[in-house]
């Protein structure tokens, strides 16, 4: 979703969740203090693409020009948040890895749209240095730096490479001088484990509930800079939550002076003389503003929730964790990484608060919540989006006439942006038009988009393509509530249009039949090919860039020279949409995997899948357990090390559960190298380093865990504002509706909304003007209504309607085996398909049963090389509740596999080579049920081998 305006309209309707971070001195000794913010943190999770990026490309500073740069910038960065968290027991840093297909479609239209930009930046500074230069003023010269294309952010780069090199180094130097981090865990979670960073963090956190040992009242706190991550975090339904984040004031990298290096103006505005000393230039970039951080407490959140989703005369006493999980899934229709928004809902037009407004008016009518545990109840879907869709008409129609309102006051608004950094990428500020052929609001509109959008010439294309539109939008939405509820429950599948339908659109859900396959994660150096352009092929191997660059090349149709970006109505370039061809999975992987076997050691290292590293001193309690398993397994080698698993301590690991595992590197090195220039070498290394696997996939059970004591409440009705839905405001303000006094006092709520108010004015200039652009929502409940404080009996949220279709439930049933299966890796030489044993275990909680291994004689299935997994007889969906899908069908990709090579790094594994199919963490047999499953006649779930996506 739209970051910036949905963190706005978050601070601004409920302001006290929003709390300033109070900073001291950042010193070793301090650390180890009380925290100054009054609130002990005992997990830090750092979502490392907030930190790479303004590191690689600073808005504030000089930008770095070496990689090495770049890492001590970082690790300043980290120490920073690390002195204001101050984590009692975990420091938990993700890299984003291979992604799923449904985000790598945006990541692709993200990393296109910027080198076009960069390219145009290129060109257009080329010509005011030869403007410059023809009038006799002195420029500084165009340096050559190694991290210019921020493009090289990517998994699979040698970039991301040298990257997690460099934070090993960084965390062996803290852990070995630093007193704050000697009783820490470290996880680190490069960009070779599959998965966006925030995902990993949250699928650790889920797989850590309710089990033996660990702690119900758990404090969290995420970094990042992501608006998902306050709705990851709901999900979660951790009580003790905090968000923190930097305070945002601008939307977009600021471009560099050419002549004096500095930002904020342009070339021709600066001030600097000719001739004016290098040395009191640079002094004057070298200094650097830090931006402020604030705290988004999660808890106050649910508490506003609770007041503000207030049903009235409710059927039965409704459940605050069932409200919290259908807010989460509303706010998908406001679009997100994976779908794109509804032409009819707007954030900056109070989309939100007509989503809420109906949700409350009709819960009752439509027999109760829209979701359980992760699960859509698309009867109930299309009753609520219905009524949204009874609302277009005037949205549209007061979109239109706001529309020819800031037509008439353009003269005022250029004035407005003149030296305003995003005038640039405005279309109106060079004259342009605001491009709306569609002209939603005329009679005609759902006609002309389609025709306009998606291209269909007749009636009859008109109606296949909207059936098809729904079908793969409404899959969107179950995929991505799975997603965060329990993971991926497909790595392929991805929405295949740039726009969504209209609310109106969304019919006869319940009778869609809708199945996914887990499939498999794209190997690194494939992601790359299918998310960069031509412009970046450098970050590729030599062999693979003709792939891009040679027009003769059989996919040189992926990377075109020049693309439409669509406006569709928005102002901002940013916010076009980019007419980009869609990636064909079969012709890409075609093509890579002939140039594979040219792949030097250290780049098949890249392109390999890892595991996630565990670091802890040698003086924490868990360091006995991690040098027994490396006597007990330091005689093998190879591939059986790498296997040595054994099931973690609770108790010395200080609650956290899952498995540890050797590699075939040594886990405490004497001597570190500095990957860094200037920075020494760390000598006498008392850091140890092992694999961490988490604990078996189990059901994410979707309320507060039993035990936990929910933080004290200060949040009343009174707080809550009350406000009209946008397209029925007239702009005038009763003084009933303005904030009330608890929360107007909130300062660091209050400087969000003035930090932003000028990026808030340009965006509102568009839709009108005055009190019309404050967005208000209408009152449907009254106060003190809801019955929102009497706990639920048990089974009184039963679904309603039809029973849910056959197969499983939306988890897995099957769950005794350990988490490294949870991507496939290794391979089951001893055909063992039932309940792996292990040594030593014993019954870690109610709500799974603990594996048993018996040592070194249990191998994991190997990885296989990804295929193109085609799609199996879909599973009818019931009425309510979606249908469930199946795996790739066992038995289909089993023959004329080679063996899977070995990576020498530790938990490092290359992909290719046979594996078993795999549920997403168990193994099944390759024949069983394979021929009712090519024949069209498996059932989701019937079989073993179906899918508990």
């Amino acid at each position: 979703m739209g970051v910036p305006a949905f963190y706005r309209w978050l601070s601004d309707k409920y302001p006290r969740i929003v709390v300033d971070v109070v900073e001291e001195d950042i010193k070793p000794d301090t650390i180890v203090q009380p925290n100054p913010n009054g609130q002990e943190y005992d997990n830090l999770y750092l979502d490392m693409n907030g930190i790479i990026h303004p590191c690689f490309h600073p808005e504030d500073q000089e930008a770095p020009s070496t990689y090495g740069e770049v890492f001590q910038s970082m690790f300043d960065y980290i120490d920073r948040l690390f002195a204001i968290v101050r984590p009692r027991k975990l420091l938990f840093m993700a890299i984003d890895g291979v992604a799923p297909r449904a985000k790598m479609n945006q990541q692709r239209s993200r990393r296109f749209k910027a080198a076009k930009d960069a390219t145009e930046a290129a060109v257009e500074e080329e010509r005011l240095r030869k403007e410059f230069e023809a009038e006799g003023r002195i420029i500084l010269p165009k340096l050559k730096s190694e991290a210019c294309d921020s493009n090289v952010i990517t998994p699979g780069t040698h970039f991301m490479s040298s990257l997690a090199t460099a934070l090993q180094y960084y965390i062996h130097l803290r852990m070995n001088q630093h007193p704050g981090w000697c009783n820490l865990k470290v996880i680190l979670s490069d960009s070779n484990v599959p998965g966006e960073g925030e995902h990993k963090i949250m699928s650790y956190i889920r797989l850590q509930r309710n089990l033996l040992g660990s702690d119900p009242n758990i404090q969290h706190c995420l970094y990042g800079l992501d608006a998902d991550l306050i709705m990851l975090a709901l999900a979660t339904h951790e009580p003790h939550f905090s968000i923190l984040r930097e305070v945002v004031t601008t939307t977009g990298q600021q471009e560099k002076c050419l002549v004096c290096g500095q930002t904020g103006h342009s070339p021709a505005e600066c001030e600097e003389k000719p001739g004016k000393k290098a040395s009191e230039l640079n002094e004057k970039i070298g200094e650097v503003k830090k931006p402020p951080f604030q705290f988004v407490h999660i808890w106050t959140l649910r508490e506003y929730l609770e007041h503000d989703i207030i049903i009235q005369d409710p059927p039965f006493v409704v459940d605050i964790e069932r409200i919290v999980d259908d807010f989460v899934f509303m706010c998908f229709f406001v679009g997100n990484d994976f779908l794109p928004h509804m032409p009819t809902l707007e954030i900056r037009e109070g989309a939100i608060n007509l989503l809420m407004a109906i949700y409350k008016q009709n819960f009752t009518s439509m027999g109760g919540y829209l979701t359980e545990d992760g699960e859509v109840n698309l009867s109930r879907v299309e009753q609520f989006i219905q009524k949204i869709g009874i609302q277009e008409d005037n949205i549209f129609q007061k979109r239109a006439r706001l529309l020819q309102g800031e037509t008439d006051t353009m003269d005022e608004l250029k004035a407005k942006l003149k030296n305003m950094l995003r005038e640039k990428s405005d279309v109106l500020s060079g004259g342009g038009e605001l491009e709306d052929s569609v002209r939603l609001g005329e009679p005609g509109w759902r006609e002309r988009y389609y025709r306009e959008k998606f291209e269909a010439k007749t009636v009859e294309e008109i109606e296949e393509i909207q059936r098809d539109v729904v079908l793969k939008y409404t899959e969107g939405l179950c995929w991505v509530m799975r997603y965060y509820y329990q993971g991926v429950c497909s790595w392929n599948w991805y929405y295949p249009y740039h726009y969504a339908p209209f609310a109106s659109d969304l019919k006869d859900l319940d009778q869609l039949e809708i199945t996914f396959f887990i499939g498999r994660p794209f190997k690194p150096l494939d992601q790359l090919m299918g998310v960069l352009p031509a412009a970046s092929s450098k970050a590729l191997p030599h062999h693979y860039r003709p792939l891009m660059m040679d027009p003769n090349s059989p996919i040189s149709d992926f990377y075109p020279q020049d693309f439409v970006v669509d406006m569709n109505g928005k102002r901002f370039s940013w916010q076009g949409v980019a007419k980009l061809p869609f990636i064909e999975e079969d012709r890409l992987l075609l093509e890579t995997g002939k140039v594979e076997e040219t792949l030097s050691a250290e780049e098949r290292l890249r392109n390999c899948i890892s595991a996630d590293k565990l670091l802890i001193s040698s003086r924490h309690p868990l360091a006995p357990s991690v040098i027994a398993l490396y006597n007990r397994y330091a005689y093998m080698r190879g591939q059986c090390q790498v296997e040595a698993i054994e099931e973690i301590d609770p108790i010395a690991s200080q609650g956290m559960n899952g498995f540890i595992a050797l590699g075939n590197e040594e886990p405490c090195p004497a001597t570190i190298p500095s990957p860094v220039h200037g920075m020494l070498d760390i000598t006498n290394n008392q850091v140890l380093s092992v694999t961490f696997r988490n604990p078996p996939r189990h059901r994410h059970i979707a309320k507060p865990p039993e035990g936990v004591k929910m933080p004290t409440k200060t949040i009343s009705q009174a707080d809550i504002k009350q406000q009209p839905l946008w397209h029925e405001d007239t702009g005038q303000r009763p003084h009933s509706q303005d904030r009330s006094p608890g929360s107007s006092s909130n300062d660091a709520a209050r400087r969000i909304v003035q930090n932003s108010l000028q990026q808030r004015n340009n965006s509102a200039n568009m839709t009108g003007g005055g009190q019309e652009r404050q967005q208000r929502q209408l009152t449907v409940t009254s106060p003190g209504g809801g019955g929102l404080r009497d706990p639920p009996s048990p089974n009184q949220h039963k679904s309603q309607g039809r029973g849910r279709p056959v197969g499983p439930p939306g988890y897995p049933v099957f769950t005794n085996t350990p988490a490294n299966l949870q991507y496939g890796r290794g391979q089951n030489t001893q055909n063992i398909s039932g309940s792996p044993t292990y040594s030593g275990g014993k019954n870690m909680s109610s709500h799974y049963q603990r594996p048993q291994y018996s040592g070194a004689g249990y191998y994991p299935p190997q990885h296989q090389a990804h295929q193109v997994i085609p799609r199996a007889p879909p599973v009818h969906g019931g009425h309510g509740f979606m249908g469930r899908g199946g795996n790739p069908l066992p038995g289909m990709y089993s023959a004329h596999l080679s063996p899977t090579p070995v990576s020498p790094v530790l938990g490092q594994q290359a992909f290719g080579g046979p594996r078993m199919v795999t549920q997403n963490s168990y193994v099944v047999s390759e024949n069983r049920g394979a021929a009712q499953g090519q024949q069209g006649k498996g059932r989701g779930g019937r079989y073993s081998d179906q899918s508990r996506y």
